[in-house]
Order: structure tokens, then sequence, then C-alpha cells
């Protein structure tokens, strides 16, 4: 990996950007792809999408999501214990005993999710059921007073405390690679163009959008502000290879096989017949994906803005999505870089997906 691009990853991937927080990644996202661009537009909440010939007619959106999956402080005991609700789709059942974060005005304060040890819990002999009210936030104070001098309120944003590492030199682990990795490919896209000289003979939009873990609002909003002819969305999706996974319910997706297409309503045949012919032209690894119904990621929301865009989804297979310990593997965000650069530069924007031809 270039070394400017890997120092970019962890940087990106190591902020935290909770869902409708997002402000602090998106500006270290725009900083990197600034050189590479010759404009940008924010929107009111928090989108941003970078443009390389903003003057051309036929528009193309390459796409991933800035948010990541947290927790809001909902009540304050008087002893100082701080109970949450979701933000977005966090899982009760791996908070117990992980470190944290509760985000204020000024600081960041490190709390951890507190659990009682086994021999003392009445529960012990069977697995328990974990909701809002079982899990307890302590940040070191003993009461509610001591909670809120720190700054601490009820809406305070918490993340877990898990950094990027890599593991066994192949894998990326960490929390929130839903889907800042995305943005950090899409980005790569764009370095890559830049420094081959491309030119483009139509507008790409480069939209890294917030709010897609609480309904793809981000992407909504924005696909109904750009109005693109095309949109190329990335995201992640399930390695089912480990154990606990059910390949006849949810697909038989694998690490390091390369990215998965989508068959979806949602998805342009006609656009993922053209992902694929790239992919096999250029010997890109892929692996195919079905949706029966909606993909439920930023796909949905540009395929059914305004009058209809042509949209195509690629996904990069993850293990274990909305844990601390989420995984990709290297080569497999590689091949995910490479088919979005190659499906660019063999685009003529006189082409035409119309199923009508």
């Amino acid at each position: 990996m270039h070394r400017e691009s890997e120092s970019f990853l962890f940087k990106y991937l190591n902020n935290t950007s909770p869902t409708g927080y997002e402000t602090a990644g998106q500006k270290i996202w725009l900083d990197y792809l600034d050189p590479y661009i010759d404009d940008c537009l924010t929107d009111a909440y928090g989108t941003v999408v970078g443009i390389i010939n903003p003057q051309a007619a036929y528009k193309v959106v390459i796409e991933a999501h800035a948010d990541e999956i947290s927790w809001f402080v909902n009540y304050i005991t008087k002893e100082g214990y701080i109970y949450v609700i979701r933000n977005g789709g966090s899982d009760y059942q791996i908070a117990p005993s992980q470190r944290a974060k509760v985000h204020t005005d000024n600081s960041t304060i490190p709390a951890v999710f507190g659990w009682p040890a086994i021999h003392v819990r009445e529960d012990r002999e069977k697995a328990p059921k974990f909701d809002m009210e079982k899990i307890v936030l302590d940040c070191g104070c003993s009461s509610a007073e001591e909670v809120e001098a720190l700054g601490i309120h009820v809406g305070s944003v918490v993340t877990f405390d898990a950094d990027l590492i890599t593991l066994n030199q192949n894998f990326l682990v960490g929390r929130g690679l839903d889907n800042r990795i995305g943005g950090f490919m899409i980005a790569e896209v764009v370095r890559k163009l830049h420094e081959n000289k491309q030119k483009l003979p139509f507008g790409l939009y480069i939209v890294n959008a917030v709010q897609e873990e609480v309904g793809l609002h981000g992407a909504s909003m924005i696909a109904h502000r750009l109005k693109p002819d095309l949109a190329i969305v990335t995201d992640v999706t399930h390695d089912t290879q480990s154990p606990l996974y059910n390949k006849i319910k949810q697909g038989d997706i694998a690490c390091n096989k390369g990215p998965a297409l989508s068959h979806a309503p949602s998805v342009q045949h006609n656009v993922l017949k053209m992902l694929i012919e790239v992919a096999q032209k250029n010997k890109i690894p892929f692996q195919r994906q079905a949706s029966s119904s909606r993909t439920g990621t930023d796909t949905d929301a540009f395929a059914y803005s305004n009058a209809g865009v042509a949209s195509g989804l690629i996904s990069l297979p993850l293990k274990y999505m909305h844990t601390t310990v989420e995984m990709v593997h290297k080569q497999d965000i590689e091949h995910v870089i490479a088919l979005i650069y190659q499906f660019l530069v063999q685009l003529d924007p006189q082409h035409s997906f119309s199923y009508f031809k």
C-alpha cells in the first residue's frame, strides 16, 4: 500500500465518526482528497462531495458512507452510572467489558461498559439477555453531579475504544470499517486517476454520505441535490465463512475472494453487467450476492431518487459486522479500488443503460 495512503487510512479509521456527528472524519477525508479534485461541496447534515469536471453534463457518482454505529447517553443515575440507547445498529450483546469513549463538546472521556464477575451473577448458569437495561457505562464517577461536571449529558455520544490494527499481515481489524473503509477506497480511486493522469469525459462526484446507519438519509439527500446519471456505491457485506453464519440464508461470501457484486431490484442490471465485464476483462476476482428486496445500502437511496438513477453495488467482504473487531482483507480492498477505477476509465458517457435499446 502507498505510504501516504496507509497513513491516511489509519488516521481516518481511528477517528470517530458516529452517525450524526461525522464532521471530524469528513474533514480528514476531504483534506486527503483535496489535491486530486477540482471542487467540492457539502450539505447541511455533513455529506461531503469531491468533484472532478464540475462543468460536465453527464454525472457519475462513486459513493461510500461516512458514519459508524454508536450510542447515546440516555439516563444518568444519582450514583453516577450511565445508561445508553443505540445510535444505529449497535449491539448490546458485545458491550459488556468493552472500553468506550464519551464525546463531550470539549473533550473525550474514557469509560467502560462494566459487567459483574460470573461467580456473583444470579444468571451465571445461563446466557444473559442483553438490552438497554443490562449494560451500564462507568466513567469513574460516584454521582450524577460528578458525571455532569465532566461535560457528559443526556444525548452525549459514546463509541467503543478500538483502534485499527493489522492481523497476520493480511487483515485490517477495528471498529467502524463499516463503512469508512469505503471512504478510503473511493478516495484511493481518485488518487489513482490523478497519478495516472486519467482525463474523464464526464463529471465525477465522489460522495462520502452521512447517516446511512439510521436509514440511508445522507445518500437520499445528496442524490436529490446532485441528480446523477449513474451511481456506483460501495459498502461492506458479510463474510459468511466463520461459525454461526447460515450460508443458505446469507449466501456464500468469503474474504480474499474479491468484491461481491449484487443482484437486487435496486441494482440496474446493465450496470451490473458492465461491472462484471470490467472485472473479467481486467482479471479482477469477484463474487456474486443476491438481495430479495432492498440491499440495505445507499444503493437503494440513489436508485430510487429523482426519476431513478442507474445504480450498481460493489461490496467489500467483512467479518463480524457491527462489532469492535470488524475484519477486511487487504487484497479485497485493492480489488475494489481496481474495479471502480477500471470501470470509470472505460465508461463512455454516451453509453445507454436503458433496458429498451
